[in-house]
């Protein structure tokens, strides 16, 4: 394959950004040949390396380009791609995963709660479903004995949830405040996500409204919740709009790596807590409340100190009651400077701040099993909340075996380049463009671009999608040159199309976004730009 040096997609970026596109909603740009022809398309019998991790938000897309029995919209019949993921998105898929799971993890939390004969209740609305559910239970599908999961619509009448900063709020507190006054529930675990979710989108009154939102929502239900005399621990996965700014004033829409705040009221003595904890001591905190053992695998410690009165008067462990109230993305900041938790009106977490114990946890990084120096995200939160210990990321586990070479001889990645070498097949390298995303990162596409090189492949075609959420302004366009020039450095691959990740990484089961990227990646439908020297 002839590799064109020229910068002919992120030149074709810059004139998108110049027409006011973004990163995020990037309409598809696609290669085409001196004919008007697309280049790249992913044929029947090709390769394909989905190469994201995390991996909820990559499910719809492979299971369009995968399963024979596909219909939420058309797609080509037997398409027969020699398919492999970095990590599993799903068990079931028909696809090969080059890092395995661990498996699931047990004596978590909810896994606790149920061993001991108490119901529990889950909240939240359906964009944090999976937090809720999946990794807050250890990477369990199914509902323990005694669980129960409430699960509020997200509202699909906006394109960015600027448009709509309240979410589907008022439903999640109502359904609340139902459970609240059910005596039989001994734990119920509710997520309100509007900081989190409308923080990823650059319009500051919008993420006023939702801070001060979740204010008055927090308010409500812990005032049901100490009117029927629950235990209520409020606290965040990660931060995001208390640092809105970089240092040179650019809006910073991603995570951050700020410690998130943990208040526990309700108590009468209040409890001391101690400092210096981390998220994975929630859970154990969670057990004291309750007054249920801590299983020996749960390694985080209580955040209660030794000696503290904490028991209610008159509810013997196995009767108390506890709320845990999450704020998604609420972190702390004594900088004031682009904090928009402090400049939004909360006179509802300040009056809990004020009357009772609080503290503040470790909620990025190391402490969350993720790279050291990185942000937070609502994966790893919720999975250390849940698990009450360190658990290691995918990240972590793919950034090791590059650094020690295993990588560059991981059987499921062999097999699929090699099916593509030996069968004059193309390779197709799909995923997320970024050093910060948690969906991946370009590191892992430049070692399979390098593994590529290795094993002699000759047509390599690279799909890169976009998202700014703790990038700079424009950044999509660095990243793809960044490609390029890789590319033309190793004399091997081209990057043919790119696409916002609001269209190829959803979790709503918006059909129609994940059919924008299979048209483009099957039949070329996109912008055309046209790559004179690629015929």
């Amino acid at each position: 394959m002839t590799t064109d040096s020229r910068r002919v997609l992120s030149d074709a970026l810059r004139d998108a950004y110049r027409r006011g596109e973004e990163d995020e909603t990037l309409p598809p740009l696609v290669l085409i040949d001196g004919g008007g022809k697309p280049i790249g398309r992913i044929a029947r019998g090709d390769s394909v390396i989905f190469y994201d991790i995390r991996g909820e938000r990559e499910i719809q897309l492979t299971r369009s380009l995968t399963e024979e029995d596909f219909r939420e919209f058309p797609v080509a019949a037997r398409m027969g791609l020699d398919f492999a993921t970095m990590i599993e998105y799903r068990r079931g898929l028909p696809v090969r995963v080059a890092f395995p799971p661990d498996g699931t993890i047990d004596d978590t939390l909810s896994d606790t709660i149920a061993r001991h004969g108490l119901r529990q209740a889950k909240i939240t609305e359906a964009e944090k479903a999976v937090h809720a559910g999946f990794f807050l239970n250890g990477k369990k599908e199914t509902l323990l004995p005694g669980e129960e999961r409430i699960i509020l619509p997200t509202r699909k009448d906006v394109v960015l949830f600027d448009k709509a900063p309240e979410m589907s709020s008022a439903g999640i507190v109502e359904a609340a405040l139902e459970k609240i006054r059910t005596p039989g529930c001994s734990f119920i675990f509710i997520n309100l996500p509007n900081v989190d979710v409308v923080g990823h989108v650059e319009n500051e009154p919008a993420v006023l409204t939702a801070v001060e939102c979740v204010d008055d929502c927090a308010g409500r239900i812990v005032d049901a919740s100490l009117r029927e005399g629950m235990t209520v621990v409020i606290g965040a996965d990660h931060g995001s709009v208390e640092k809105w700014l970089y240092p040179d004033g650019n809006v910073d829409t991603g995570h951050t790596d700020s410690p998130v705040p943990l208040i526990i009221a309700g108590e009468d003595p209040p409890p001391v807590l101690r400092s210096g904890g981390e998220l994975a001591d929630i859970a154990p905190t969670v057990l004291d409340l309750l007054g249920l053992p801590r299983p020996a695998a749960m390694t985080g410690r209580s955040l209660i100190e030794p000696g503290s009165v904490f028991s209610p008067a008159g509810k013997p462990a196995g009767r108390r009651r506890v709320l845990l109230l999450l704020l998604d993305g609420w972190g702390w900041s004594a900088e004031t400077r682009g904090n928009l938790i402090a400049k939004a009106r909360t006179p509802r977490m300040d009056a809990l701040l004020s009357a009772w114990p609080h503290t503040t946890l470790q909620a990025a990084g190391e402490a969350v099993g993720l790279p050291a120096g990185t942000v937070g995200n609502s994966e790893a939160g919720h999975l250390h909340i849940g698990a009450g210990r360190k658990i290691y990321s995918d990240r972590v586990k793919i950034d090791r075996a590059i650094a020690d070479g295993t990588f560059f001889s991981n059987g499921v990645f062999l097999q699929t380049i090699r099916s593509a070498r030996n069968g004059g097949r193309a390779l197709h390298l799909l995923g997320i463009v970024s050093f910060f995303s948690s969906h991946g990162s370009v590191r892992h596409l430049f070692a399979l671009l390098e593994l590529a090189r290795r094993e002699g492949v000759r047509d390599l075609y690279i799909h890169a999608m976009l998202g700014r959420r703790g990038e700079l302004p424009e950044s999509g366009a660095h990243y793809i040159e960044s490609i390029e020039k890789k590319t033309a450095e190793l004399g091997l691959g081209k990057v043919v199309s790119v696409i916002g990740r609001y269209w190829s990484l959803d979790r709503e089961e918006n059909w129609d976004r994940i059919e924008k990227t299979y048209r483009m990646l099957v039949y070329g439908e996109g912008i055309p730009c046209r790559a004179e020297s690629a015929l």
